[in-house]
């Protein structure tokens, strides 16, 4: 697979709905837009930064590029992203995880990921990494 996603402005406009139900609503439906495969990696992605950002509170992840330094893998509801890269400040982070979600791809049932070393700036170009 080879997607990225904005989660961050998706969820920052579902924020700024006044009522909760209604943005958990509209994250749902948007999601539903989306064709299975690609839902699936981008729930994922969503969850492995929240889990980041709970597992390292310095670290305020905002973009990840699940096939940024080998293709991502997916495998009826589970994806595996051994050459994934992760975004937090103007810092780019190597990043690992295999991930289950539901058949419909709306809810994450597993996650686990380990984050790696900050990627040299010289390698940005090289693996579709923008800077923020």
């Amino acid at each position: 697979m080879t997607c990225s996603f904005r989660f961050a402005v998706g969820l920052v406009a579902a924020l700024a709905l006044p009522d909760a139900a209604q943005a958990t609503k509209s994250v749902a439906d948007q999601m539903l837009a989306l064709d299975l495969d690609t839902r699936i990696e981008q729930r994922c992605n969503a969850r492995a930064m929240g889990e980041i950002s709970r597992a390292n509170r310095a670290m305020r992840p905002d973009e990840l590029v699940a096939y940024a330094f080998k293709d991502s893998e997916l495998k009826d509801d589970v994806v595996r992203a051994p050459g994934a890269a992760v975004r937090s400040g103007n810092a780019w982070y190597r990043l690992s995880y295999v991930c289950r979600t539901t058949p419909d791809g709306l809810d994450v049932l597993s996650l686990s990921f380990k984050l790696g070393p900050e990627i040299p700036r010289s390698e940005w170009e090289d693996h579709q990494l923008v800077p923020q």
